[in-house]
């Protein structure tokens, strides 16, 4: 393979801003300095020079200087609603190749709502749903306790406790309450899915032509063409299943992600993970997708029907204790190899491997 030069676009924890009366998990979905050279090290491993580049306002200039050949993203952002496609526009802007979706994806899937209309439009299962601007906003009367309640464009579960699912309406306004002052964003209020939680993570590029809707005239291998499907993660809360409320909350994904049990591959039946697969393959394709995602599912306990509840196109990759770290161990690839999968299939893309 070719010598690159590559840089690795990170926004380190250690780094971000701070401003008075910042909820305690606001940078909760940024990443580690371990995080970042361990990556930095599996690509130096295939033979690549590697620098790191924080993506802050530095950035733009900084690259000019790098010159990178490519750049591995995992820049988070800080502000704005589509923080997330802040440095891939930049990249766009100086056409340097990148891993991972492009920016309209990005600013898609950040926001949550937006997402789930995308998906409604395509038919995909997704909870009903309602955005509230305002506490005092009328309840949609289609929507039955109970419910839960998140913000509309964060990851890692930030925002989400014990208490966001609700059981009358004074627990929905005092949530969304709650959230709206902490995040100043809108909040997403949806049907509670009472169930297990299942993620299932994806490397690789559907076949061309592509286009951004699904195929009514095509069988489903033709769909998964060129995507690679991890195997589905099933998390299980364990003794904190009762103090987290049976939900995967922010405390679970940061403070207790080494004490849970992460059952993978999921004891699925196989016709079920065939269907999460295809629904994972239909959300990566309408959302428009590239090189690598996560698309989370809740199973409903009554119906055994999965709900698609997001997809992350920027899915974390922390050594040991990421969902897609989990998953790709659990196909026996370890985290140097999973990196470069990534890293295959962009430059596959750009026609550069």
């Amino acid at each position: 393979m070719t010598q690159l030069n590559v840089a690795v676009l990170a926004n380190l924890k250690k780094n971000a801003p701070r401003f008075p009366g910042m909820p305690e998990d606001y940078w909760a979905d940024l990443d580690s300095e371990h995080t970042v050279e361990t990556i930095a090290d599996a690509l130096r491993g295939r033979g690549h020079n590697v620098t790191f580049l924080e993506g802050d306002l530095t950035l733009f200039d900084r690259l000019r200087e790098a010159r990178p050949d490519i750049c591995f993203n995992i820049c988070e952002g800080h502000f704005g609603d589509s923080r997330e496609a802040h440095v891939p526009s930049i990249l766009e802007m100086l056409r340097i190749p990148y891993t991972g979706s492009k920016v309209l994806t990005l600013a898609l899937a950040l926001d949550k709502p937006m997402t789930k209309r995308v998906l409604t439009f395509h038919s995909l299962p997704t909870p009903p749903f309602q955005v509230f601007e305002r506490t005092n906003e009328p309840l949609d009367p289609e929507l039955t306790f109970p419910l839960f309640v998140k913000p509309s464009r964060q990851g890692t579960g930030m925002g989400i406790s014990p208490q966001s699912v609700v059981y009358d309406e004074g627990q929905l306004r005092a949530q969304i309450d709650v959230l709206l002052k902490a995040y100043s964003e809108p909040v997403l209020v949806e049907r509670f899915i009472s169930g297990p939680d299942v993620t299932v993570g994806v490397v690789g590029n559907l076949v061309p032509p592509v286009a951004w809707r699904l195929p009514e005239d095509e069988e489903a291998p033709r769909v998964h063409r060129g995507l690679h499907f991890l195997p589905p993660l099933q998390i299980d809360l364990g003794k904190y299943a009762d103090e987290e409320a049976g939900i995967y909350t922010n405390r679970a994904k940061v403070d207790l992600a080494d004490d849970l049990t992460y059952i993978c591959p999921a004891q699925l039946d196989p016709d079920l993970v065939e269907e999460l697969n295809w629904l994972t393959a239909a959300t990566f394709r309408v959302t428009g997708c590239l090189d690598v995602a996560r698309v989370d599912f809740r199973l409903d306990e009554a119906e055994g029907k999965p709900y698609i509840l997001e997809i992350n196109p920027l899915p974390g990759l922390a050594p040991g204790i990421s969902d897609l770290v989990i998953e790709a161990r659990a196909e026996g690839l370890d985290h140097a190899e999973l990196v470069n999968m990534i890293m295959d299939a962009a430059l596959e893309r750009y026609d550069m491997a």
